[in-house]
């Protein structure tokens, strides 16, 4: 059996959501007619199990229409994903395939409440982040940017010298708490300067001559223990794009590797789910 948990009422949905903190939450939109819906419903069960540290959720859009009209839901079955209670993801249809692949993206490493070296109160951005819109300047080949992006996908190295800019867009405006890179202490990163809301990606000239919203000397034990490192928060309270410039490394090698970099925040924009009752129909309305 699966851990789903089904919402009969569209008061109960605001209370999941607060408690789940930064989990990923999965809500299906179901009907007890839709023939697609109770095909899904078996697999939907099955990856309950095998994301533990998700939660998922069945609300009946005939129970909680009020939270099925202001969700946009129109098509059954609809499955919409939540962390800190916003709403970062939407798949439609009947489609195991597509539904496991959305939930691969938005889960990340599971809990981050119980990730070693996570913020309280704040969670890994990765979701947030515009994978396409991802760029590195001076990256190798056959370790980009992408592989340090999970903790688990290889690693980042440098190209033709020690210096990196990477460059990220999130989906949203997101308030930056802190940057945690994992790295091996010889080619970790030491001098890093951190640029927001730049409106192109910059080059080196421009990242080391012009002033950034923060610069950080990691230390050698902050890198190879990979453990956050707070930023000045108030500088970064309305974040569209960061662009994260690497100086040099910790030992001056020829190039500098980074095994897995997360930045830590929250979104700005949370679901209120208390304007529910205010701007929804009656309940029995149709949806």
């Amino acid at each position: 059996m699966g851990s789903v948990r089904t919402i009969n009422d569209d008061n109960q949905l605001q209370g999941e959501l607060r408690s789940a903190g930064t989990k990923l939450v999965v809500v299906d939109f179901t009907a007890t007619w839709c023939g697609p819906c109770q095909r899904m419903a078996p697999i939907y069960d099955r990856l309950s199990v095998k994301y533990p540290n998700a939660i998922f959720l069945k609300i009946d859009v005939d129970k909680c229409p009020n939270t099925a009209m202001n969700q946009g839901v129109t098509a059954m079955p609809t499955f919409i994903f939540f962390k800190n209670r916003t709403r970062v993801g939407i798949c439609q249809g009947a489609n195991e395939i597509d539904l496991e692949s959305k939930i691969k993206e938005c889960y990340g490493n599971g809990d981050a409440d119980d990730t070693e070296g996570s913020v309280a109160g704040h969670m890994d951005l990765s979701s947030f982040i515009v994978k396409t819109q991802c760029e590195c300047l001076n990256e190798s080949d056959e370790h980009p940017l992408i592989q340090c992006l999970s903790a688990d996908d290889g690693y980042l190295e440098s190209d033709c010298d020690e210096q990196l800019i990477m460059s990220f867009t999130f989906t949203q405006a997101v308030k930056v708490h802190s940057l945690k890179i994992k790295a091996p202490s010889d080619k970790g990163p030491k001098i890093v300067k951190l640029f927001i809301n730049q409106p192109r990606t910059i080059d080196f000239d421009m990242a080391d001559s012009n002033t950034s919203t923060q610069d950080i000397t990691f230390t050698m034990k902050e890198v190879e223990e990979g453990n956050p490192v707070q930023l000045r928060y108030v500088k970064f309270q309305n974040v569209q794009n960061l662009q994260i410039f690497v100086k040099d490394n910790q030992s001056g090698s020829e190039t500098t590797q980074i095994d897995h970099l997360a930045i830590i925040g929250t979104p700005i924009n949370t679901t209120n789910m208390g304007e529910f009752k205010r701007v929804a129909g009656k309940k029995g309305e149709s949806h």
